[in-house]
């Protein structure tokens, strides 16, 4: 069988990332797919050469001249945002190629679409990488958790806002002051909206419900705040109470509705989820047959994000090895018993 051709859409932080986890562990991701996988093309406007190390990879400006190749089995998008992310992601799907992303918020608000279009065509999309960096969360909810009905979902699921939270609480610097310094340590964007008002976790969550529930939600479903109006004297008044301040995404299934939130949150210091800090995420699951589920580790970053993205990719060389696309549903349930369900803040 001729190796799986990958063209890969962006190569920022993660892209290059991604290049980098395909090159250095080639030879493993054989052994342990049965096909060679290669990254094959490139396509960024914002680069005129690729680093010496992928002399064999083509490099173009045109993403549709990427997406069109016929030699490419597996298009990954990392661009981010909605557009042309979305019209990137349809028109792979549409010629019959297997998506990977990382684009959560692409995923939360456009997610029926995309995942009808792939249905549709017979193809694979892969999103490891969208909820929790290097975190297996979707592996675990689309397989090692399938037994089970998923009571409730809690988590930390932003690295920026913990980061600053942490800080806050350990040094007792204001938000702003931390702030700034996240963004000049690059743990934090110019624009840091979506981080630390919420959105960015509000996005995951919606993913994850739509897995955990068979419902179909985006994260305008959910109520949401961010840190930014945390101040010091509400860390101290957590601290009185024996708790530290979190920013935690929160649901509960109630068969006929659910609950679901985002805000801060005191957590007791002897919870797991106190104990998490810095830029690293944790996801909480209750499941009726398995009980509580903890997952940990870092939600972001080059490294962790290409370790996701990569393994995506060799989980649909394994089913092109073995004719077996679509083996498992993408959002775990099949399309059909994904439905409509009210969803309601937390009480």
């Amino acid at each position: 069988m001729k190796d799986i051709q990958v063209g890969l859409i962006g190569f920022g932080t993660v892209g290059s990332g991604l290049a980098e986890v395909l090159l250095a562990q080639q030879e493993r991701l054989e052994k342990r797919s049965g096909i060679a996988v290669r990254l094959a093309m490139v396509a960024d406007i914002t680069i005129s050469e690729l680093p010496p190390q992928f002399k064999g990879v083509r490099l173009t400006g045109d993403a549709a001249e990427l997406i069109n190749n016929p030699d490419i089995d597996i298009v990954v998008e990392l661009i981010g945002g909605i557009e042309p992310a979305k019209t990137f992601v349809m028109n792979a799907i549409k010629t019959g190629k297997h998506v990977v992303t990382a684009n959560k918020a692409l995923l939360s608000q456009e997610g029926r679409d995309i995942f009808s279009a792939a249905a549709e065509h017979g193809v694979e999309v892969g999103f490891e990488a969208s909820v929790g960096g290097g975190i297996p969360v979707i592996k675990s909810l689309k397989e090692g958790l399938v037994a089970n009905k998923i009571l409730s979902i809690m988590g930390i699921m932003n690295g920026t806002a913990n980061y600053i939270l942490t800080r806050m609480t350990d040094e007792g610097i204001p938000f702003k002051e931390v702030l700034k310094d996240a963004q000049e340590l690059g743990f934090a964007e110019a624009d840091p909206t979506y981080d630390v008002e919420g959105i960015d976790t509000a996005h995951k969550l919606a993913i994850l419900m739509t897995m955990a529930y068979g419902m179909s939600i985006t994260h305008n479903d959910i109520a949401t705040e961010g840190i930014s109006l945390i101040k010091p004297v509400d860390i101290e008044f957590a601290r009185e109470f024996g708790c530290r301040i979190k920013l935690l995404a929160i649901s509960r299934n109630h068969g006929d509705h659910v609950e679901a939130r985002v805000h801060p949150t005191m957590v007791p210091d002897s919870h797991l989820l106190a104990k998490i800090d810095g830029a690293f995420n944790a996801i909480h699951f209750t499941g009726d047959m398995v009980g509580n589920v903890l997952l940990y580790g870092l939600g972001a970053g080059k490294m962790p994000t290409g370790s996701a993205v990569a393994a995506d990719i060799v989980d649909i060389a394994r089913d092109i090895r073995s004719d077996s696309v679509g083996r498992v549903p993408s959002l775990s349930y099949l399309p059909e018993h994904i439905g409509e369900r009210k969803i309601t803040p937390m009480e």
